[in-house]
């Protein structure tokens, strides 16, 4: 059966793969972006949402107007931001746009839509092991860390709140991937990350839900 697809930050990397594979198998995909692209134009997705900053409150508002009449089965809080501040060289500026996109985004965007999900859909966080307390061999990135911290814990506290209405929230972790965010420094490629990750929203339940896992299927430690 065809499912509503909403992915935040499509236009690419990461979100533009994600739509591109999900439109292969036949879904409905709405592309949420601050500006489009011409890869993402070529998809043709069902639908593409331009000028929506997640940070914002009231384009986020927006965009829940805009899916007033429409449920979503699956939505994907993708859009994400590095920047890479290290001791004396920290600022609290770059602290902040992190933790409001990477953070609080998500959280703003998944409340604004929560009418727009129903008993059986999925909430997915792009977070990463960058995020955790135990992984951290290698310090530096304050910002980005601390944000993708905080993504975990507002994915635990979703995971809690929802499972009432039969929602389930996945916690996942690409991989380090080829992106424009890395300078293409990964070692996957984003096509390989969007094949990952829909292998592990396809098996979130609610019995799942709340979990810090790798794309590949790994528990990630927090």
């Amino acid at each position: 059966m065809s499912k509503h697809v909403v992915i935040t930050g499509a236009n690419r990397g990461i979100g533009l793969a994600l739509t591109a594979q999900y439109l292969a198998q036949g879904d409905t995909v709405t592309a949420v972006c601050r500006s489009s692209s011409e890869a993402l134009e070529q998809l043709q997705p069902s639908r593409i949402i331009t000028d929506i900053d997640v940070t914002d409150t009231n384009a986020v508002r927006e965009l829940a107007q805009q899916l007033a009449d429409q449920t979503i089965d699956i939505l994907i809080n993708n859009a994400g931001l590095l920047e890479r501040d290290s001791l004396g060289a920290i600022h609290a500026d770059s602290l902040l746009r992190q933790f409001q996109v990477n953070a609080m985004g998500p959280l703003l965007l998944t409340d604004a839509l929560r009418s727009r999900l129903h008993n059986g859909s999925k909430v997915v966080l792009i977070t990463s092991r960058m995020g955790s307390m135990t992984d951290n061999g290698s310090g530096g990135y304050y910002g980005y860390r601390m944000s993708k911290a905080a993504l975990n814990a507002a994915g635990v506290s979703l995971a809690r709140d929802l499972e009432a209405a039969g929602v389930a929230v996945a916690l996942l972790h690409p991989g380090f991937v080829q992106t424009e965010m890395v300078n293409n420094a990964g070692d996957i490629s984003a096509d390989q990350a969007a094949t990952r990750l829909i292998a592990r929203i396809n098996e979130l339940t609610l019995s799942s839900s709340g979990q810090f896992i790798h794309s590949n299927g790994e528990s990630l430690p927090w």
